[in-house]
């Protein structure tokens, strides 16, 4: 991190965005696409080790430019990906994209704290937007990243992968179709020990905490069992290991009420492996183990249902659909709202730590 601060300092990066020329009129003469190109904003172990080989996997998308604060990691990713020079950016001339026409999406996969300013940034040079969950630190962050894409009329995806996966999506099924009647008790549970001392995940600044990586997985997975949105929450953060996470949260339980009188009880922690989905019903259950893995998700239900449809990696499905979403114009499966949806819930879990009490959402 100390490498990549210094970097970013050096480039200017909270510097305003360069100028460039007018991407409208460009977008408006180039002819329509059947595979985008896509630049990575951010090298981390992310984009290393997950969406760049899914996007040699993909059919309506492709790895055509990076974007990093690291100068090292540049001849690597060229060589290996085949990016042409013109394709590499830094943060400091990363608005310079909005001239490039090989490339069509922007994805940020950079510290939360981060996403505001790329996300905005991003939309004004007139490119896509993916943004990888959390979407943001606050609502606040999260409405300027909307309202920046819509100003520019382009579109914005948060890269909740798990919203792809046929396995989940039986879960959303369920709560729309009700088979069982209404859902009485959820309790939704994702975490993992994390031994890394000096990650932005235990970093406040960056938009670290438990909360700004795996706690949105337990409540997604509270919501899509719902399917309707928490009106309170009661929340208490904790941890086993004071030394490393000095900042923010190792572990964080919270339980949500919902509309219709569900109540859903969710854990996510850094210290802890756990990976699961149960709900009761007026006349049934349904449960997942594990809820939000990068593939093989599964689960069964009270009726006898298997839930087990193969995807050995969500990646490649997720960036297909996305890009998919822009070349035929219709709306993207995750859209901005849903990310912000998820922070809301997060700022009302972390004033409940601070109160010690319910709070209202």
């Amino acid at each position: 991190m100390k490498n990549r601060r210094d970097f970013l300092k050096s480039t200017g990066l909270i510097a305003a965005s360069a100028v460039f020329s007018p991407h409208v009129l460009l977008k408006a003469t180039q002819p329509q696409k059947t595979k985008l190109g896509i630049a990575l904003v951010g090298l981390g172990y992310y984009s290393t080790d997950l969406i760049a080989p899914a996007l040699l996997k993909t059919e309506h998308c492709e790895l055509k430019g990076i974007v990093t604060g690291t100068p090292s990691k540049v001849e690597i990713w060229k060589n290996k990906y085949g990016l042409a020079d013109k394709n590499i950016y830094d943060y400091n001339n990363f608005d310079q994209i909005a001239n490039n026409p090989d490339i069509d999406i922007i994805y940020v996969i950079l510290p939360p704290s981060m996403h505001r300013e790329f996300v905005v940034r991003g939309a004004a040079t007139g490119k896509h937007i993916f943004c990888e969950k959390p979407m943001a630190p606050s609502v606040a962050d999260c409405q300027a990243m909307i309202d920046a894409c819509n100003k520019n009329n382009v579109k914005l995806s948060i890269g909740y992968r798990c919203q792809h996966d046929p396995n989940l999506q039986q879960v959303i099924k369920v709560a729309k179709e009700r088979p069982f009647g209404k859902p009485k008790m959820i309790n939704s549970a994702a975490g993992y020990f994390d031994g890394r001392t000096t990650h932005w995940k235990q970093n406040k600044a960056l938009g670290g905490g438990v909360m700004g990586d795996m706690g949105v997985y337990a409540l997604q997975g509270a919501r899509m069992a719902a399917g309707e949105e928490p009106i309170s929450v009661i929340a208490q953060a904790s941890t086993t290991r004071p030394e490393i996470y000095k900042e923010v949260e190792e572990t964080m339980m919270f339980q949500l009420e919902f509309p219709s009188g569900a109540k859903a009880a969710c854990q996510s922690s850094f210290g802890i492996n756990m990976n699961h989905l149960q709900v009761n019903y007026e006349k049934g259950w349904l449960k997942m183990e594990p809820q939000s893995g990068y593939g093989n998700n599964k689960g069964s239900m009270s009726d006898g249902t298997i839930i087990n449809f193969p995807l050995p990696s969500q990646q490649p499905k997720q960036l297909d659909e996305d890009a998919l979403s822009i070349i035929e114009k219709k709306p993207m499966l995750v859209p901005g709202e849903e990310g912000l949806r998820d922070i809301r819930v997060v700022e009302a879990i972390y004033k409940s730590v601070k109160s010690g009490g319910v709070v209202k959402i």
